[in-house]
């Protein structure tokens, strides 16, 4: 280094490290824990990734072939004869690997990127890693097949647990016999359960996905599933994902709100910062309710709810300039909806808006969001002499600080042994990983942050 020493570098890491658990529980998020965070200097603000708002969707209710409305809510009705009076025979049993097809492939075009569910034995039909009755195999083995091709590229994949009906006993692999609310995923099953009993349940899902060569690092729960012991729950992804997957990262999606709160993700659970094994969990937010089509496919929603013609209301446009992740959130049976496609056309609509009055969004996986998220919390910041020191117990593509001292020739990335020049941009809509610009106040950096220690030298 010219300006700073390996040594002194060293040094400033070191004391980040020494304080990384100095909050320890300091903060809470409803039920969770946050555990440890690091010092962040004054001076220094990680900003959002590139210096734009990530943007995302969630579909929930997804699976291979099976149409989880139709076999789902006669099992709901069932359980409360009062409620869940939707013609479900009147509904189609599958949504077909065409529409699967025809949707990847747009979002495609569009950049769009987000979390899509599998659920691996929907509502007790079949098999998502075994068979599929009503279905060939080779029907099962096709659709797996798109999923890996025409999803996963820019999609998370998350069990919605098991069945998203009935409770499964792990232990024989069947549904309990008895159908009150206590036994069904979306309502009481969960309640006062332990973590290790909320674990098992969660790597009986995910260990399904991985027999179906589906790789998952978060989890989506179904209705009130996990609502009554939220910590638990949140600790029990972050012992599943990583069992089961070696997750570094674990994720899940619990929570949408639609009213004044934030919808920022929740770092929960750091602990380990300064070791070779750090460890957290975080929890996607959604901000939108299902204003597509429903979860059965039966109500046609409204894009003006997301984003209104004018460009500046609505949901979508209130969270963007608040600077927080805008993600929007629907169910796979009403984007189909009975083949009629008005949930797909309702987001179609909602995405050309966004494109046509935003220029500073970056569509992301969950899993993206999480993982920046995790460093922006997580990494120990500290100042020497003409230099940034970072700390990073997780590493993170497009890290974007802004530094108050005003850089007067290009900044250098310092990682390891390793020396990389930053490139000037004209301004900040042009940031991309390896770049900076001049700001109002001070400089902005954008690089791909390296789990370690690394340092931003002026």
């Amino acid at each position: 280094m010219d300006s700073l020493s390996r040594r002194e570098c060293l040094q400033g890491i070191a004391t980040l490290v020494a304080g990384a658990g100095a909050t320890l529980s300091a903060r809470r998020g409803l039920a969770q824990a946050h555990g440890d965070r690091p010092p962040q200097m004054e001076g220094v603000e990680v900003l959002n990734p590139r210096n734009r708002v990530p943007l995302s969707f969630i579909i929930d209710d997804s699976t291979c072939l099976v149409n989880l409305a139709h076999f789902g809510i006669p099992q709901f009705h069932e359980t409360f004869p009062d409620r869940y009076r939707q013609p479900w025979r009147e509904l189609p049993r599958e949504i077909p690997d065409a529409f699967v097809r025809k949707f990847a492939r747009w979002c495609r075009e569009q950049g769009v990127k987000g979390k899509y569910s599998i659920v691996p034995y929907p509502a007790c039909v079949g098999w998502v890693d075994r068979y599929m009755p009503g279905w060939s195999h080779q029907a099962l083995r096709d659709s797996l097949k798109l999923v890996r091709e025409e999803i996963v590229p820019d999609w998370d994949i998350h069990p919605e647990m098991v069945s998203h009906t009935r409770v499964i006993d792990t232990k024989t692999g069947r549904p309990y016999e008895n159908s009150s609310e206590y036994f069904m995923e979306n309502w009481r099953w969960t309640d006062g359960k332990s973590v290790d009993e909320l674990a098992n349940y969660l790597a009986y899902a995910l260990r399904m996905l991985k027999n179906a060569g589906l790789f998952c690092e978060g989890i989506t729960t179904p209705g009130g599933f996990g609502n009554r012991v939220l910590p638990e729950l949140a600790q029990a992804t972050l012992e599943s994902c990583r069992d089961v997957y070696s997750a570094e990262i674990p994720h899940y999606f619990r929570h949408l709100y639609t009213d004044e709160r934030s919808v920022a993700p929740r770092v929960e659970y750091a602990s380990g910062l300064d070791g070779d094994d750090p460890r957290c969990v975080v929890s996607i937010i959604g901000c939108t309710g299902d204003w597509f089509g429903g979860w059965d496919g039966l109500v046609p929603g409204s894009v003006e709810r997301l984003i209104t013609a004018d460009l500046k209301g609505g949901r979508m446009p209130e969270i963007i300039r608040r600077g927080e992740p805008a993600i929007m959130v629907c169910h796979w049976p009403g984007i189909y909806y009975n083949g009629e496609e008005i949930g797909f056309n309702i987001f179609k609509e909602a995405v050309h808006r966004l494109h046509d009055g935003y220029d500073n969004l970056i569509w992301m996986k969950l899993s993206e969001i999480a993982r920046y998220w995790a460093a922006k919390e997580l990494t120990g910041i500290a100042t020497a002499e003409k230099s940034v020191l970072f700390h990073a117990p997780f590493g993170s593509p497009s890290f974007t600080v802004r530094v108050s001292e005003r850089a007067t020739e290009p900044p250098r990335l310092q990682g390891g042994r390793k020396t990389t020049p930053l490139e000037e941009v004209s301004d900040s809509s042009k940031l991309k990983s390896g770049t900076w610009v001049k700001a109002k106040e001070g400089t902005i950096v954008c690089f791909d942050l390296p789990k370690g220690e690394s340092a931003i030298v002026f």
